[in-house]
């Protein structure tokens, strides 16, 4: 039979559809409709955790579609074999299909960073642009090195043995803070603008710092020979993370003029999502960082400036587009990170190790903190109370995870994908449903005026 340029031959053993440009097999294209039915198990097992989470729990959305994910994972692997061992299996080969790190890092990722850009007011974050700026560069290196210590000297003491390279490693996944996972918690959390804009804008920025860090120490740790000079990681830094956000601003200039010239809120919708993905296929083309294009872009189309005014009619539908595209990759993301416990069979051999990293991380994030305050302190003020809420509110999420996962398989990956889930679950679960009583706004103001008296 033939359509137009495309001839479909009669189906065999091997089918496949012949076209002007060669062969497509239709091997390929059932392997994109079971990735179809795998998205679409997860949307439905992620709208059913969330109903149980509002009904029942009420916790905030994503935590408790994240609480339900472990907990249901923990009872297939306690007892599935017994009770259900069909269930068990087809949900773990689902889990496993999907490659947890391609599809956070090279998709679902660069959609939250852009919606969560958006959001993000251009002046507040210019007024603590000096704090974001140092707490999301020097602030991850001194975490990654502070984290690298105390995992070198202290997991030994829950019968766990890593050379100081791998520990290296395990800190510069472990230091950045996740911004789906910050972003998503801060919205039930009740803390001040300023406050809000150091921990999200930190959080949005960091990837590009963490990236490199991450890079150049799990090459030298798998024994790549790399240029270490100053030059060459400079220029590294320059082109993954420089490179990343004159992308965006170019993304968000080109888009934004558009956009204003239709002034349709159809076409925009399309526009945008035109900027994320598109935006990806040339930050990935060009090897610099997509995470980063999209936080410009996000940036630039969420602070239109006059000359860029779209109708208000299109500009809320643009919003709560893009709040709802927010909201379900949260779920669907939040509900990985749950599920991904069917995958870490030797969970139990490190929980020891993970309780000693949690406070190591936790310590960590303290001095990345405190010791850059001290030297901002001239310029910008941070009492004891705000502090504390930079330090609790470094929560990690799924990006640690991911890139723990992209470890080449050695006798130190398990390790370090075990300690990485404790952290990041202890992370969103006890400091995320906590964040709100320790970010107490009314003794923030009380600090910080008393510090204004005192200056």
């Amino acid at each position: 039979m033939t359509f137009g340029k495309t001839t479909i031959q009669k189906p065999t053993s091997k089918s496949f559809i012949t076209t002007s440009n060669g062969v497509w097999n239709l091997d390929k294209t059932k392997i994109l409709m079971e990735l179809y039915y795998s998205f679409s198990v997860l949307i439905v097992l992620a709208s059913l955790f969330a109903y149980i989470n509002h009904r029942i729990l009420k916790l905030p959305s994503a935590i408790g579609i994240m609480v339900i994910a472990i907990v249901v994972s923990v009872t297939l692997v306690a007892s599935g074999d017994n009770f259900l061992p069909k269930t068990t299996s087809h949900l773990t080969e689902l889990i496993n299909n999907f490659d947890f790190t391609e599809v956070l890092m090279g998709a679902m990722l660069n959609f939250l960073l852009f919606a969560g850009g958006i959001h993000i007011n251009i002046k507040d974050l210019k007024e603590q642009f000096g704090p974001v700026v140092i707490f999301s560069t020097v602030g991850v290196i001194i975490s990654t090195f502070a984290v690298a210590f105390g995992a070198y000297y202290l997991l030994p003491f829950a019968g766990v043995q890593m050379p100081f390279i791998y520990c290296l490693v395990f800190g510069a996944l472990i230091s950045p803070t996740d911004p789906v996972a910050v972003l998503s918690i801060l919205k039930q959390a009740n803390v001040s603008k300023s406050l809000e804009t150091k921990v999200a804008g930190e959080s949005l920025f960091n990837d590009g710092m963490a990236v490199v860090v991450f890079t150049v120490v799990l090459q030298l740790a798998i024994g790549k020979e790399i240029d270490l000079n100053v030059e060459s990681i400079g220029l590294l830094l320059l082109r993954e993370a420089g490179g990343g956000l004159l992308l965006g601003v170019l993304l968000g200039l080109s888009a934004s003029r558009a956009m204003r010239m239709v002034d349709d809120y159809i076409i925009s919708v399309l526009i945008t999502l035109s900027v994320v993905m598109g935006g990806y296929l040339i930050a990935h083309e060009m090897h610099i960082s997509a995470p980063l294009a999209m936080v410009a872009a996000g940036l630039f189309m969420g602070n239109f400036s006059e000359s860029f005014k779209m109708k208000s009619e299109t500009q809320d539908y643009l919003i709560k587009f893009w709040e709802l595209i927010d909201e379900i990759m949260n779920a669907v993301l939040f509900l990985f990170i749950g599920f991904e416990l069917l995958l870490i069979k030797d969970l139990n051999e490190y929980l020891v190790a993970g309780g000693i990293c949690i406070l190591i991380v936790l310590l960590a994030r303290w001095v990345a903190i405190f010791v850059p305050t001290k030297f901002m302190s001239l310029r910008y003020r941070f009492s004891p109370q705000t502090v504390k809420v930079l330090v609790w509110g470094g929560i990690r999420g799924g990006v640690s995870i991911a890139l723990a996962l992209s470890i080449p398989q050695n006798e130190y990956n398990k390790i370090i994908i075990s300690i990485t889930y404790c952290v990041v679950v202890f992370s969103i679960v006890v400091q995320g449903l906590t964040i709100g009583k320790v970010a107490n706004p009314n003794k923030i103001a009380t600090e910080e005026k008393i510090l204004e008296e005192v200056h």
